[in-house]
């Protein structure tokens, strides 16, 4: 099992060093869903939504979030960020908004919790802007697929939902 970097020697949550570690560039890309009935997910498509524009609303969204993790998550370092990207795929085969976060910075410390928070605040977007049609929509899962830089290199989710990472 690996170290717990959070927890000093007595079991005190404590937020690690990074001083001493090299600055890399350093990406994550997460993945979330919003499931809805088929008839929410025609009006979305269709831009007809009574809130207005769903997709700005919900990039905005995802973006601003990114750049608030540090506010949001205790023990998160403040980062700067070079670049948060939000991508909503319609699928219209399950239901559902499929909502992809990458983010990428040069830092000592990597940004997968600004790329997950990036998803799931897009997501609460999405399910704030569309309520009025229908109460039911589920968010999630969310998970993260994929992250380079840093001591660890390169990773990518094995297998996750849907079949995320078989490709």
């Amino acid at each position: 099992m690996a170290e717990l970097t959070h927890l000093d020697a007595e079991g005190r949550a404590t937020m690690v060093d990074v001083g001493p570690k090299p600055e890399t560039v350093r990406v994550a890309v997460a993945r979330g869903e919003v499931r809805m009935a088929p008839e929410t997910l025609a009006t979305l498509r269709s831009g007809r939504v009574p809130k207005g524009d769903v997709w700005a609303a919900a990039r905005i969204a995802g973006i601003m979030a990114a750049k608030k993790t540090p506010e949001l998550v205790p023990l998160c370092h403040a980062l700067l960020l070079d670049q948060v990207a939000l991508e909503f795929e319609i699928d219209e085969a399950h239901s559902r908004v499929v909502i992809t976060a990458t983010v990428r910075c040069t830092g000592k410390t990597g940004v997968e919790m600004e790329a997950l928070t990036a998803v799931s605040v897009a997501a609460l977007t999405i399910y704030d802007m569309a309520k009025a049609l229908e109460r039911t929509m589920t968010i999630g899962p969310i998970y993260l697929v994929a992250k380079e830089g840093g001591r660890s290199g390169a990773w990518r989710r094995p297998e996750g939902p849907e079949g995320e990472g078989k490709a």
